[in-house]
């Protein structure tokens, strides 16, 4: 399920170029930053697109974004190497020649200088500009911004992809740029970001359904991944900054007692800090001792991994796992109070489970996890059929496990 936008909303589209992006030689950051500033303004983005150093490719990809949107803003492949595409690709798309600008000829040329450097002859291409583009000055690096706007009042605009230069055009030039075409008003996209876990997504939309008509004008997203699902509730730019927070506060406030135990944190909170916040010991390892000072509630880990550690470290019983096998309740309450005994605290976790590949059987099969938890009296055990590859097993069942730890602390006697 996701968000319906208001088409009013200043939206652009952007395309990042580089056949690096393409082979997963560099990750695009810059479309993240990009989308983050930009909403900051309350301009939306409508759809990215990565295309590679390809002349012919970066002149659909511009062209079917002006064709949707009217705008896009297209970052990398303003160089001065033969694969830096985007200048002619997009002069050719529009119509335009490209010109040699004395005065920013002259201003690399001093860049360099500055450097006690000659500038090569190759930087001067970064000095030719389509015919009617607006100059963007570049205060870190040699290739200047540029936008070009058609005689349908379609607009592109062109930025390097050194993020550091980016940064320094988007919030000097574009963004002075962009208000002044669509004469904004102060209204950002705000939004805010509910976390639950142990609820599928289809149920947890079941349950707030009755209350999405009270929350409008915002708009709620589920946003599903192996930990549990987040709800996202957007003002799209309908609100002023102030009036848009006081409406997440409502929304928020409103969703909280639907969720119920599901809910543990918002925006970039981890369930990891919430279980922390509650009490002073507690686990599984890695997820907790991730956190700055963790020797402040982490007292103890143990990794009894064969069916010999489990009897001899923990005290599981000989008979409990000749008649249950390692992965059950039976030992992994076991396990619960082995390690409880052994460190000396009344709050533990035990997970016993298989990740696979290999190992399971028709009534356990790979994903099948027993988890035991207990904080202080409570104590609980439950079972869990996990889908996915090795790595993805372990992480549910980590974020399963502080998520049990985590209602008995909110129940406990």
């Amino acid at each position: 399920m996701s968000e319906s936008r208001p088409p009013a909303a200043p939206a652009l589209e952007i395309v990042t170029i580089g056949d690096e992006l393409l082979l997963g030689e560099t990750v695009d950051h810059n479309s993240a930053w990009l989308g983050r500033r930009l909403a900051a303004e309350g301009i939306r983005v409508a759809r990215r697109a990565t295309v590679g150093d390809d002349e012919d490719a970066i002149a659909a990809a511009v062209r079917e974004a002006l064709d949707r949107t009217g705008t896009v803003l297209c970052t990398g492949g303003l160089g001065p190497t033969p694969d830096d595409l985007t200048r002619p690709a997009v002069a050719r798309l529009f119509g335009r020649r490209l010109l040699l600008d004395p005065a920013l000829l002259e201003a690399l040329r001093a860049r360099f200088r500055a450097r006690g450097l000659e500038m090569p002859e190759i930087n001067r291409t970064q000095a030719e500009v389509p015919e009617g583009a607006t100059i963007f000055p570049n205060p870190y690096g040699t290739a200047p911004g540029l936008a070009l706007q058609d005689e349908r009042g379609r607009l592109a605009i062109l930025l390097p992809g050194v993020p550091r230069e980016l940064h320094a055009i988007v919030a000097q030039h574009v963004i002075p740029f962009l208000r002044a075409r669509w004469r904004m008003r102060s209204r950002p996209i705000r939004h805010r970001v509910l976390r639950t876990t142990g609820i599928p997504e289809s149920a947890l939309a079941e349950r707030i359904a009755p209350l999405l008509p009270q929350l409008a004008p915002l708009r709620v997203a589920f946003l599903p991944d192996p930990t549990g699902v987040d709800l996202r509730i957007t003002s799209w730019g309908e609100l002023d900054a102030e009036a848009a927070d006081r409406a997440l506060d409502t929304a928020e406030a409103l969703l909280r007692p639907a969720l119920g135990h599901h809910l543990y944190g918002r925006d970039d909170e981890d369930l990891a800090d919430a279980a922390v916040e509650v009490v002073a010991e507690c686990g599984p390892e890695e997820r907790l001792t991730d956190r700055p000072g963790a020797s402040a509630y982490f007292h103890a880990a143990v990794v009894a991994y064969a069916d010999a550690a489990k009897e001899t470290i923990l005290g599981v019983r000989r008979a409990t796992l000749a008649a249950h096998g390692a992965v059950s309740e039976a030992t992994a309450r076991e396990m619960l109070d082995g390690v409880r005994r052994l460190t000396g605290t009344e709050t533990a976790i035990a997970v016993t489970g298989i990740a696979g590949p290999g190992g399971g059987s028709p009534e356990k099969p790979v994903g099948t996890v027993w988890i035991a938890a207990a904080a202080g009296t409570a104590t609980d055990a439950r079972l869990h059929r996990f889908g996915g590859d090795r790595t993805e097993i372990r992480e549910r069942a980590a974020q399963a496990a502080l998520a049990l730890l985590y209602e008995l602390l909110h129940t406990r006697p």
